[in-house]
């Protein structure tokens, strides 16, 4: 049975079982889904200064599960994705590559709808880095990431209101910026009657077909295992060996 680890790389325990509960929905019959919360870190990642605290965690998070055979970065910054496939032996898969690629098939103009807009320009570069700049457009709902499942936020509201705006502006698609939205597609999906991307649901098929087709990170150039060296402080358990 393919065992896939889903790591949420804040602290916040709700998210995570929001976010394995709609990995499992898809995943394949015979594929085990294992959730796990970072125990180090923001409580929600939210911009460039919490990107940077949260990696620790997840890779302390992909090290304990070394029997997985695939691992889902479940936030949609991709946090330290480049660092997790140098540190372990299995793929690891970030849910903003996921999603854009998944919804690359579907349409031409996409709207990635995120959260708060300081996290516009960070996932501006992502789209540009996995070569979607002229089909992708960011734009926020201006909702906090812990009031997405927060009673009375008005969260689903202005979610809704943002992604009505990105389709009378042409978008053909939408991609839902946040792992913390991951339990919505479907029924916005149904809602707008277009394509919704999760990129937790597109991360995990994209991690079943890798594991089926018995393939995993190159081990030449820019992935190539870290050199063994001392850390100092802190960060001393986390020196390659």
């Amino acid at each position: 049975m393919p065992k896939i680890l889903i790591v949420n790389p804040n602290t916040t325990a709700s998210m995570t079982e929001t976010i394995g509960a709609a990995a499992r929905d898809v995943a394949a019959s015979g594929t085990e889904i294992v959730a796990v919360t970072s125990a180090m870190g923001p409580a929600s990642i939210e911009g460039f200064y919490d990107e940077a605290f949260a990696v620790p965690g997840l890779i302390q998070a992909l090290m304990n599960a070394p029997d997985a055979d695939a691992a889902i970065i479940a936030c949609f910054d991709d946090t330290g994705l480049d660092a997790a496939r140098s540190a372990v032996h299995f793929p690891v898969v970030g849910i903003c590559e996921a999603a854009l690629v998944t919804a690359g098939q579907l349409a031409k103009r996409i709207a990635v709808v995120t959260t708060l807009p300081r996290s516009i320009v960070p996932l501006e570069e992502l789209v540009r880095r996995y070569g979607f700049a002229e089909r992708a457009r960011v734009s926020a709902c201006n909702v906090a990431v812990l009031d997405l499942d927060r009673p009375g936020s008005g969260a689903a509201a202005r979610l809704e209101a943002e992604i009505a705006l990105a389709l009378e502006q042409g978008a053909e698609a939408i991609v839902l910026g946040c792992a913390g939205m991951a339990d919505l597609a479907a029924a916005l999906s149904r809602k707008f009657d277009v394509p919704v991307i999760d990129g937790v649901a597109a991360a995990v098929k994209q991690a079943e077909a890798l594991i089926g087709l018995k393939l995993t990170t190159s081990r030449r150039g820019c992935y190539a295992s870290p050199a063994a060296k001392e850390y100092s402080g802190l960060l001393k358990p986390f020196a390659p060996k």
